[in-house]
C-alpha cells in the first residue's frame, strides 16, 4: 500500500510539532523544512486541524499546535481520517466492474492485507514513531 503525498505530509507535520519546543509553529517554518510547497502543507493543516490533530491560531503569535499530547495521537486515526483504504482495486468499488467477481479470491486477500497494514499503524502513537530518535529528528529539521 502506498500512502499519498497528502497523508505524507500530514505525517511529517505531526512529527514536526511533535518534536518542536515552540507553542506554535508556523506553516511556512514546517514546510521551509521539509521543502515541500507552502499552500499544499496549508491544506494539510487545514485538514489536520478539521480532524481534531492540530490546533491553528492566526495573528502574530500564531501558527499550528498539537491539539492534544503526542501519546494520544494514534497514527492509524491519522491515516484513516486521510486516506480511502478500502478502494485498492477496482473490484472494491460499489459500481466496480470485474468479470470474475464473485469468483475470485483477491479482494478478500487485499482486505485482509490492509486489514494488517491498518492494524499496525493502530497500534503507534505520534510520541512512538518519535521517541526513538527525538534528538536526530530535532537535528535534521534545524530545531536543536
Amino acid at each position: 500500500m502506498r500512502l499519498t503525498q497528502h497523508t505524507d505530509f500530514a505525517l511529517r507535520t505531526l512529527i514536526y510539532l511533535a518534536v518542536s519546543d515552540a507553542p506554535r509553529v508556523r506553516v511556512a517554518d514546517i514546510s521551509s523544512a521539509y521543502d515541500v510547497s507552502h499552500h499544499h502543507l496549508t491544506k494539510v493543516v487545514q485538514k489536520l486541524q478539521r480532524a481534531g490533530f492540530v490546533e491553528t491560531a492566526r495573528g502574530q503569535q500564531g501558527g499550528v499546535s498539537l491539539a492534544r499530547p503526542p501519546e494520544e495521537i494514534n497514527i492509524g486515526a491519522v491515516v484513516r481520517q486521510l486516506e480511502t483504504v478500502d478502494h485498492l482495486v477496482e473490484c472494491f468499488h460499489p459500481d466496480g466492474r470485474c468479470a470474475i467477481h464473485g469468483a475470485c479470491a483477491l479482494p478478500r486477500a487485499l482486505a485482509q492485507a490492509v486489514e494488517a497494514f491498518m492494524s499496525e499503524l493502530d497500534r503507534q502513537t505520534l510520541a512512538d514513531i518519535c521517541a526513538i530518535n527525538t534528538d536526530r529528528l530535532r537535528t535534521s529539521l534545524k530545531l536543536s
